[in-house]
């Protein structure tokens, strides 16, 4: 019985501890399971919260101007001139298109005369926006003198109120009657309706509001203009004419927005004839191909991303050539040839060193020893390229010495053993079994090159660039500096913009990380 009592008791204690095992067991899997979840949920959250800000960024309202391209305003004493020649081009360079723009914009509104109420007016879009116009006639000399439909983005200031960014709006379209009667001062009155006066006061709600400079601003609209509401006494209200129009009755819509025009860039005049286009179908919302397609500007509705995407491609052309080669060859030297002494281990030290070092000091030796000593040139891909391969040269030495000892020495011996030179072993068995690791390892470090912005900093690739660079050695920018540039700027248009640069980088460095996954699927070998 005591021998059985105590075989019983020992079958116990294992039975505990097992139970103990698989429960610590279990709660490091549930560990591991939510250390997962909260990193996804955190990647989630960046990502969301870029995308949800970056979103207005990829769209664009747009507005349709009928041009009249007068020969003698578009291209000023072209005379006889041979459309592509340079006496051609000149003529056209002097044209005032900013003036035709504008003229379009006035035959839209032809009762707007005051200069102030005219400066309004061609506020709505950005007056820059008329090189694209000149650029136009110089790839089509045809349009001179006929009309054309030009197409341009409207000012981010309009483009933000349109979005809903502004402030809130309030419409009440067929809200009633009213009539306008025009005082001498200058001033008006109108007789509202039942119908109008009660949208009004529904708008203002329990509290009501009332009609001063900081107080939201209640515009009455007509088929021919708006006036906003100044002051009310019964039925009466005093108004100020924002679009002028003809005295009388007809019928109203009411609009009404939340923030106060002192609180805004955008006024209830530019707010009134935004909207007046927008319902003639003048100004409509599409796709933002600037974005894409233009180059940094001063303008946010006009910035785009194109000469730093150029930028980033030519600086990672460099990195590639210099970085991956001697990369490799280094690795190939210290994993295959290289004799175990005292030397070679320092050197395996300084290797793994680097790796560690900030990046803004790989941009301090490139300012001092490129740009000072040899005198490159400042903000070039050539010179960003360079000080990148630096900083990226121990990441490839690491992966493709990583990648040449996952190789079996079975292999090596195997070639060794038919007569193979130890060059032949490396280059035509070792390397090409390796090669899936290198260019995973290559890849990972140039994605990791790409969105670095330290040590491009410190060369000068912060400069303002408006041009696409057509050489290595063009004044450049690159994505992760032009992200920094925007984030810079007051201009709450540039939030969006920045947001969306930073979704096309992104993109970029998934695309590098994918071929990087692919290429090592493709090719790996399991042994």
């Amino acid at each position: 019985m005591t021998d059985a009592a105590q075989d019983i008791s020992i079958k116990q204690a294992v039975e505990a501890r097992l139970k103990k095992r698989h429960r610590a067991e279990q709660r490091f899997r549930l560990y591991g399971l939510s250390a997962i979840l909260l990193a996804l949920a955190a990647l989630a959250t960046l990502i969301g919260s870029i995308a949800m800000q970056a979103a207005p960024a990829f769209t664009a309202w747009e507005i349709t101007l009928d041009v009249d391209l007068d020969a003698s305003r578009a291209a000023p004493g072209v005379g006889q001139a041979l459309p592509g020649s340079p006496e051609f081009e000149a003529a056209v360079r002097r044209g005032s298109y900013a003036g035709l723009m504008q003229d379009a914009m006035r035959d839209r509104f032809p009762q707007i005369e005051e200069r102030s109420q005219l400066r309004e007016l061609f506020g709505l879009y950005t007056s820059v926006s008329s090189s694209g116009l000149m650029n136009r006639v110089l790839d089509n000399p045809s349009l001179l003198d006929r009309q054309t439909t030009h197409t341009i983005p409207v000012s981010d200031d309009v483009d933000r109120y349109l979005k809903g960014q502004v402030t809130g709006i309030e419409r009440v379209r067929n809200a009633g009657a009213a009539q306008l009667a025009l005082a001498d001062d200058g001033g008006a009155s109108l007789r509202l309706n039942p119908a109008l006066l009660d949208a009004i006061q529904s708008e203002a709600g329990e509290e009501g509001f009332g009609f001063g400079i900081d107080d939201p601003s209640v515009i009455v609209r007509f088929a021919d203009g708006a006036a906003r509401i100044t002051g009310l006494q019964g039925d009466v209200a005093q108004a100020e004419i924002l679009t002028p129009f003809a005295a009388g009755a007809g019928e109203a819509s009411l609009l009404v927005l939340e923030t106060p025009e002192a609180n805004r860039l955008i006024s209830d005049a530019q707010i009134v004839w935004t909207e007046t286009l927008r319902d003639a179908g003048v100004i409509t919302r599409g796709f933002n191909t600037y974005l894409f397609t233009n180059t940094d500007s001063r303008e946010p509705e006009l910035a785009g991303v194109l000469g730093a995407l150029v930028g980033s491609i030519l600086t990672m052309l460099v990195t590639m050539f210099m970085a991956v080669p001697v990369g490799v060859f280094t690795a190939l030297y210290l994993e295959e040839y290289a004799p175990r002494t005292r030397w070679t281990d320092l050197i395996e030290v300084n290797i793994n060193n680097l790796a560690a070092v900030p990046s803004i000091v790989f941009g301090l030796l490139g300012l001092a020893v490129f740009i000072n000593f040899f005198g490159m040139p400042r903000s070039a891909p050539l010179v960003g390229g360079m000080v990148l391969a630096l900083m990226t040269l121990p990441t490839v030495i690491i992966s493709s010495r990583a990648a040449l000892k996952a190789v079996p020495p079975s292999i090596r011996e195997a070639a060794l053993g038919v007569g193979a030179s130890r060059t032949q072993t490396v280059f035509s068995h070792v390397l090409p079994l390796a090669m899936p690791g290198i260019m995973t390892g290559s890849i990972i470090g140039l994605a990791q090159a790409l969105g670095e912005t330290a040590p491009l900093l410190m060369i000068g690739m912060v400069a303002f660039v408006a041009d696409t660079p057509n050489t290595f050695t063009d004044p450049s920018t690159v994505m992760p500096v032009q992200i920094y540039m925007w984030a810079l700027n007051p201009e709450r248009a540039w939030e969006a913009r920045s947001a969306a640069a930073i979704i096309v980088l992104l993109s970029l460095m998934i695309v590098m990380n994918a071929i990087a996954v692919l290429l090592r699927r493709r090719f790996e070998r399991r042994w």
